[in-house]
């Protein structure tokens, strides 16, 4: 269930590894062309496409959506069958996937927290990251489905750890964008080549996975599609903000990127890629 970026890479490589996929939207437009690609069926309701499946994804936006795609009277809880796992790959509050466990529990069915680790590239690869809260038995049963896009599977325990993770890989990676649109624009105003630079970096100490996949996006700001947008960042970093008052975590860089990313959304870009904070910053 989601149709967005990651949900219909996702669904692309359950599909192809030859799992019968059913997929439901909340914009059908966005299933029906995950459908075209896949050869999936196109369910109506959550509540159609949980009814058939053993296996359900999910894969939302936000704790909004995630509720909402839950608990509505054709939701996925009315119509999970006995015995079902439910894989939440959403990036939530941990209390948001801590509340729906019981509902699906009462139902029969399983609920565990399985957000990921990567960008759209890593799904098409087949290597993203998994971290996972909740019961081993479910997961093992869900384990071939995951490892149809994933290449690292954590469990990490109890239902709520996997999305605590999540938002602790998030602080890091909200941060390091940051750290490098920062720096590509200092070389760049200091009259250094920005392609050059970045070789650099890629070769350097800072040369992580995200900064080799993310390359074209900073070398050719508005040119690469989308992957993640400053909108659903802003929206993590809510989180993360909401997770460190409750452990009592100073996150002072946390809090300088929380910043600067709400200054790109007043500035109209919320609809544009992570990367793109470097553009906000060339503008300056």
């Amino acid at each position: 269930m989601g149709g967005g970026r990651m949900g219909s890479a996702m669904g692309g490589r359950v599909a192809a590894a030859g799992h019968d996929l059913v997929v439901f939207n909340r914009t059908r437009s966005r299933a029906e062309k995950l459908a075209r690609r896949t050869g999936a069926r196109v369910a109506d309701t959550a509540r159609e496409a949980a009814t058939s499946a053993e296996i359900c994804l999910v894969s939302l936006a936000d704790d909004a959506a995630v509720m909402a795609t839950y608990l509505a009277d054709d939701g996925l809880i009315a119509g999970v069958q006995s015995g079902a796992v439910v894989c939440d790959l959403s990036t939530v509050a941990p209390a948001t996937v801590g509340g729906l466990t019981p509902l699906v529990a009462q139902k029969g069915a399983t609920l565990i927290d399985t957000p990921v680790s990567g960008s759209v590239s890593v799904v098409e690869s087949g290597t993203l990251t998994v971290m996972v809260g909740g019961d081993q038995a479910a997961l093992d049963r869900a384990r071939p489905v995951l490892e149809t896009f994933a290449k690292s599977i954590f469990h990490l325990g109890d239902v709520g750890a996997g999305a605590t993770m999540k938002l602790v890989v998030n602080s890091l990676v909200h941060s390091l964008n940051v750290a490098v649109s920062e720096a590509l624009v200092l070389a760049e105003k200091a009259g250094l080549n920005r392609e050059t630079v970045y070789d650099i970096f890629e070769a350097g100490a800072a040369g992580a996975p995200y900064v080799k996949y993310k390359r074209e996006a900073f070398l050719r700001p508005g040119e690469v599609p989308v992957a993640f947008s400053l909108d659903l960042v802003a929206k993590d970093q809510k989180l993360i903000h909401d997770l460190a008052e409750r452990t009592e975590t100073r996150m002072d860089q946390g809090e300088a990127s929380r910043q600067l990313v709400a200054e790109a959304l007043e500035a109209g870009l919320g609809e544009r890629d992570i990367s793109e904070i470097a553009e906000f910053l060339r503008r300056l």
